[in-house]
């Protein structure tokens, strides 16, 4: 019997990177899982795929996220599914860097909408679903919360808000027994981050060098830091952000 034997959970953003890896663990640790996913339909059923080939239950399930009517669709979706809803995961995100002098409207509300918004719309629409015995909200935040780089003021201010959302649900809705926390990862070798050359070169010698273990993070870093939230292993923990990035800081 897995940790997470008879919950269900809702991941956004899983069809490639952290997010399936989330799923993947959760559902090995016993968990029904919807694989959220905007546009890559091949890759969140290549997740669903490596679950279910694993002895898991999962399901695909479109949705963009930012858009309230998408959100609706997904929990009902996912009652439809499996009849239930335990534990969600906010790791559906986008991040855009830009100088100053390049920062537009358009900029800025692209990554505030699915960022900031659409977490808070998806996690208000959660409620509906979690029972009486409480439910469990995991948002995944990022190192550039605090580290704040250069040419990255809106993305890092996306990811503020996130920690701040984090402490403030986890105090309104502690009496309902819903537990919310945060992890921030540190750099990790995704396919946008490969795509982006931050996996090679000096920026990601620097970072390396930066952190005390000496290499940047894999997908799984992250997925085991969200079981360890999601399971009654952190039954008493609430409103943390867990910062999981080898020790850069």
């Amino acid at each position: 019997m897995g940790k997470l034997a008879g919950k269900v959970a809702v991941v956004t953003g899983a069809s490639k990177g952290i997010g399936a890896a989330i799923a993947k663990a959760l559902a090995a640790e016993g968990a029904s899982v919807v694989v959220n996913y905007a546009s890559s339909r091949s890759g969140a059923d290549t997740v669903v795929a490596a679950i279910t080939a694993a002895g898991g239950k999962a399901v695909a399930v479109q949705g963009d996220v930012s858009k309230k009517a998408d959100i609706d669709r997904l929990f009902s979706e996912t009652k439809k599914a499996f009849g239930r809803l335990d534990i969600l995961v906010n790791n559906a995100g986008i991040y855009e860097f830009a100088p100053l002098e390049k920062i537009t409207e358009e900029h800025f509300h692209k990554q505030f909408n699915l960022n900031v918004l659409g977490l808070v719309l998806t996690t208000q629409e959660a409620l509906k679903y979690f029972s009486a015995a409480g439910g469990n909200v995991i948002n995944i935040s990022s190192l550039v919360s605090t580290l704040a780089p250069a040419n990255a003021a809106i993305y890092s201010a996306t990811k503020g808000a996130v920690d701040t959302i984090t402490a403030s649900l986890a105090k309104e809705l502690g009496a309902r027994r819903i537990r919310v926390n945060a992890v921030r990862p540190g750099l990790v070798e995704t396919e946008g981050a490969v795509l982006n050359g931050f996996t090679t070169g000096d920026f990601h010698d620097q970072y390396v060098k930066a952190a005390p273990l000496g290499r940047i993070g894999q997908p799984q870093d992250i997925a085991a830091a969200v079981v360890y939230l999601a399971s009654d292993d952190s039954a008493w923990v609430t409103g943390e952000t867990l910062l999981v990035s080898g020790g850069h800081r």
